[in-house]
């Protein structure tokens, strides 16, 4: 064979994923000769379907375990729901809305308007961490704590469990964040991206099942 065919064009291109090369991938995305491609990452989003079943148990346990409670208990007083959960229930929808304007924008490969909108859900995500506990202090004022009785005990702890499960949604979300902020972008953390978008939605619709639940059954 001819040596003269094997030439620097042949040279399989970089890993976009491994040393910067930022939103080079964005548009189809992979697939080429050399490229990544996205589909294989695609266990991102399995992983987080399989993690939302034990939470979705979780909380199917819990509420299961306020209404026996509630029908059999003596010392159930209801308390004041915070007025800051409504305030709370507006920024955790906004920043629903926020991460898929990134996702889109990202697959528009509108670099700006994904980099803005990521920040956004992010700082929206820790203002409704910050409502939680100013929610929590609310309760405190009213005398009501976590052993003061079931209804209050039950408030603690079906908004902190959420609260522990948004954190993990928050991780994810700033991890992404540091690496647009680093133009490090490529098809895992888009598919990464794509499964963070399922998780945070998830997390919205558990927080107005819970506020319903809080309402009713308080």
């Amino acid at each position: 064979m001819n040596s003269t065919l094997v030439g620097p064009e042949l040279e399989t291109p970089p890993d976009l994923d491994r040393g910067g090369g930022g939103f080079a991938d964005r548009g189809s995305g992979g697939g080429g000769r050399g490229e990544p491609d996205p589909a294989r990452f695609d266990s991102y989003q399995t992983v987080v379907w399989v993690l939302m079943i034990p939470i979705a148990m979780l909380f199917v346990g819990l509420t299961s375990s306020l209404i026996v409670r509630k029908g059999v208990s003596d010392d159930w007083i209801s308390i004041e729901i915070p007025r800051i959960l409504w305030l709370n229930t507006l920024v955790l929808l906004a920043s629903s809305v926020a991460l898929e304007g990134a996702r889109r924008a990202l697959n528009r490969g509108n670099e700006d308007s994904f980099r803005v909108w990521l920040w956004v859900t992010a700082a929206l995500g820790t203002l409704f961490l910050l409502g939680q506990i100013e929610a929590w202090r609310e309760l405190v004022a009213q005398g009501a704590f976590l052993s003061t009785n079931p209804s209050s005990s039950f408030f603690y702890v079906l908004t902190a469990s959420h609260g522990a499960h948004l954190i993990g949604g928050m991780v994810a979300l700033i991890y992404l964040t540091i690496r647009v902020f680093r133009n490090q972008f490529g098809p895992r953390r888009r598919s990464a991206l794509k499964a963070t978008t399922v998780y945070w939605h998830f997390m919205d619709g558990l927080w107005i099942y819970l506020i319903a639940l809080l309402i009713l059954w308080r």
